[in-house]
C-alpha cells in the first residue's frame, strides 16, 4: 500500500523516538493531524497559541536532550512559532518545526494567508526547506531531523497542504535518526600551550557555561588541581553549582559581587563551554583561555590568548595531567570567603519582615526550600530570573530552564508545559512574572486541557518591573510600565486550575505547601514589592549618575512618593533587619 507524505512524517518521527507533537491544527495541516489520529501512537499536545507550542517543544528538548516537534498551519499559524523557535535555536536544542503551506498552485499569487516560511524561518534555524514535490521525501525530512540533532538547533520543513496527500516514492528505510556522541579533543600542542599558561599563573579562575553539562566531576577535578574558584554563567548554573566547594556564584547583570571579583582579580581566566555575552564583566588584565566545542565561538566575546576546540569533558580530562600540583590556595580561599559573605548578605534579604507587599526574594527562597530535589524550574525573563539565579539552589537532579539567551518575555509557563509533558510525575514549577504570564494567558487553558500538574508562582508587582529597573539606571522616570492585573488566582480557578492568592508573608508558606501537595495544577498569585531593587555586582559611574537623575526627575514630576516606597522597601529594611 502506498504511503502518503503525511504518513511518512508520522512513521519517521516514531522511528526517531518522538512521542509528542505540539501545535494547533488548521486546514493546510489537516492531512498530517489526520495521520496522527489514524496512527494513534504520537500524542497531539494541543495549545491555544503556536508560540506556546514552540516554547513547550524547546523545553521538552532541553529536558530530554532529544528531538522535539511542533506543527502549525499555513500563514499566521506557523508564523506564530517564530519567537519560540528563535529561543530554541539560541538555546541550542534539537527541534523540528513542520510548517504547512498554502496550496502549491497558489504560491506566488498573493493567495489567502500566503507567506514564505522557508525565508521567514531562515534566521532562526540550522536548516529550512520547502517540499514542493513528494519525490523530495524522505530525503528532506531526514536531512532536517539529522541536522537538528547533530547541530542542536531548529530545522524547519515547509509542506504545502496538498503535498501532504501525495504518495511518496518507495525507498528502503534508513537508520533511525538519533544523536551521535562524538568525542572532540584539542590537539596535543594546544593542550601543552594551555598548560604552560595555567602553570605560569598564580591566580586562575574558571568561568563555566552550559557546555559543562555532563562534566561536573571533571571540571571539579581541574579546579582542585588549579585551586581555582568556579564562576558560572546563568546557563551553567544547573550543571556546575551543586556539590561544588569551588563555587563562588554567578557573574553578569543577575550575578553576585563574589563572581565578578573572582574573575576580575585572576591572572588567567579559563572559559569552559560558555558564550557569556556581557563584555563589561570580563577581566580587564587577565590572560584568557577559551574551550568550546564550536570553533566559531572562540574569541567572539572578549580577546583571548588561546582557543581550544573540544568538549569540556574530554578537554578537562586531557588537560588535568598536564597541570602542575602544589599550587597556592590563597586565591581560591579568598574568593570562597568573599562568596560566603556575599551569600550571607543575599540570604539576609530573603526574609519576611512582616510588611506588605511581600519581598520577592522571600518567595524564591521558600520555593527553593519546599521544592523537590529533582524539580524542574522555569523562569520568566525579568525579575523572576534574578530571584531564580540568586535563590534557587541546584542539585544533581534539579533543572532550570529559561529564555536565557534569546531573552523573551512569557517563556516560563509554556516552557513548563513542555517540561511537564515529558513526565507528569515530576514536579515542575514556573516562576512567572505578571507581565509574562498575561502575554500568553490563554495557554493556562492548555495546562487544563492536557491535564498537566504544573505549579505556577506569579510574582505580581503590577508592573514591567525589570524595565523599571532599567529606566532607573538610565535616569528615566518610569512610564508605560504599569500593569492593571486581574486576580490571577480567580482567573485560574475559572478554568479549573486551583488558584491561591497571597498578600501577606505569613500566608506564603502554607499556600506553597498546599499547592505543591496537590495532584493537579495550581497557580499561586503572590503580591510582591514593586520597588524591590536588584543591584548588579558592579555598578558603573553611568548607572550611579542615571539613578540620581531618575530620583531628581521623579521628584520634579510630582511623584516623590515612589522614592519613599523605594526607600521603605530597600534601604530601611537593610539597615534595621
Amino acid at each position: 500500500m502506498a504511503q502518503s507524505v503525511a504518513e511518512l512524517f508520522v512513521a519517521t518521527l516514531k522511528s526517531a523516538g518522538v512521542t509528542r507533537v505540539w501545535g494547533l491544527p488548521g486546514d493546510s495541516l489537516n492531512a498530517f493531524t489526520d495521520a496522527l489520529r489514524r496512527d494513534g501512537d504520537l500524542r497531539w499536545m494541543h495549545v491555544r497559541h503556536e508560540e506556546a507550542a514552540a516554547f513547550a517543544a524547546a523545553a521538552e528538548a532541553e529536558v530530554t536532550g532529544e528531538l522535539a516537534v511542533v506543527a502549525g498551519s499555513c500563514g499566521p499559524g506557523n508564523l506564530h512559532f517564530i519567537n519560540g523557535l528563535f529561543d530554541a535555536q539560541r538555546s541550542r536544542v534539537p527541534l523540528l518545526a513542520i510548517a504547512s503551506h498554502i496550496p502549491s498552485a497558489e504560491i506566488g499569487s498573493g493567495y489567502f494567508q500566503e507567506t514564505h516560511p522557508q525565508e521567514l524561518f531562515r534566521e532562526c534555524s540550522v536548516y529550512t526547506e520547502l517540499v514542493s514535490d513528494a519525490s523530495q521525501l524522505p530525503w528532506v525530512l531526514e536531512i532536517a531531523m539529522r541536522t537538528a540533532v547533530e547541530r542542536r538547533g531548529v530545522a524547519v520543513v515547509v509542506v504545502p497542504g496538498d503535498v501532504f496527500f501525495e504518495d511518496v516514492p518507495d525507498r528502503r528505510a534508513s537508520a533511525p535518526i538519533v544523536a551521535t556522541a562524538p568525542r572532540i579533543i584539542p590537539g596535543e600542542e594546544e593542550l601543552q600551550r594551555a598548560a604552560v599558561l595555567l602553570n605560569g599563573a598564580k591566580k586562575v579562575t574558571i568561568l563555566a557555561g552550559a557546555g559543562v553539562a555532563g562534566a561536573h566531576a571533571e571540571v571539579l577535578a581541574l579546579a582542585e588541581r588549579l585551586q581555582a574558584p568556579i564562576v558560572h554563567a546563568f546557563r551553567g548554573k544547573e550543571h556546575i553549582e551543586y556539590d561544588n566547594p569551588y563555587d563562588v556564584g554567578m557573574t553578569g547583570l543577575l550575578g553576585f559581587a563574589s563572581g565578578y571579583r573572582a574573575m576580575e582579580s585572576c591572572d588567567v581566566l579559563l572559559m569552559l563551554g560558555t558564550d557569556f555575552p556581557y563584555r563589561q564583566f570580563y577581566p580587564s588584565k587577565a590572560k584568557i583561555i577559551q574551550v568550546d566545542i564550536r570553533g566559531e565561538q572562540l574569541g567572539r566575546r572578549t580577546p583571548i590568548d588561546l582557543g581550544l576546540v573540544g568538549g569540556v569533558h574530554e578537554t578537562a580530562v586531557a588537560l588535568l595531567p598536564l597541570v602542575a600540583e602544589g599550587r597556592s590556595s590563597a586565591h581560591l580561599d579568598g574568593s570562597v570567603r568573599h562568596y560566603r559573605k556575599t551569600r550571607k548578605e543575599l540570604d539576609g534579604f530573603a526574609d519576611d519582615d512582616g510588611k506588605e507587599p511581600i519581598h520577592p526574594q522571600f518567595v524564591a527562597r521558600l520555593i527553593d526550600e519546599l521544592a523537590d530535589d529533582d524539580a524542574i524550574f522555569t523562569a520568566d525573563v525579568g525579575t523572576p530570573v534574578i530571584w531564580a539565579a540568586r535563590y534557587l539552589r541546584m542539585t544533581e537532579r534539579r533543572r532550570l530552564i529559561g529564555s536565557f539567551t534569546h531573552g523573551s518575555m512569557a517563556n516560563a509557563m509554556p516552557h513548563a508545559l513542555g517540561a511537564q509533558g515529558v513526565d507528569r510525575s515530576r514536579q515542575v514549577i514556573a516562576l512567572s512574572g505578571d507581565g509574562g504570564l498575561s502575554m500568553l494567558l490563554g495557554d493556562l487553558i492548555s495546562i487544563r486541557q492536557n491535564d498537566l500538574p504544573i505549579k505556577i508562582v506569579v510574582f505580581n508587582n503590577s508592573s514591567l518591573n525589570f524595565v523599571e529597573v532599567e529606566m532607573k539606571a538610565a535616569g528615566i522616570v518610569n512610564y508605560g510600565t504599569e500593569l492593571e492585573n486581574p486576580n490571577f488566582a480567580d482567573v485560574a480557578a475559572s478554568i479549573g486550575i486551583t488558584g491561591i492568592r497571597v498578600e501577606k508573608g505569613a500566608d506564603l508558606r502554607p499556600a506553597l505547601e498546599r499547592a505543591l501537595a496537590l495532584p493537579g495544577a495550581a497557580l499561586i498569585d503572590v503580591v510582591v514589592a514593586r520597588e524591590e531593587l536588584s543591584i548588579p555586582p558592579s555598578i558603573t559611574a553611568a548607572q550611579a549618575k542615571g539613578f540620581a537623575l531618575y530620583a531628581l526627575r521623579t521628584v520634579m514630576s510630582g511623584r516623590g512618593g515612589e522614592l519613599l516606597d523605594l526607600a521603605d522597601t530597600n534601604v530601611f529594611r537593610r539597615i534595621f533587619r
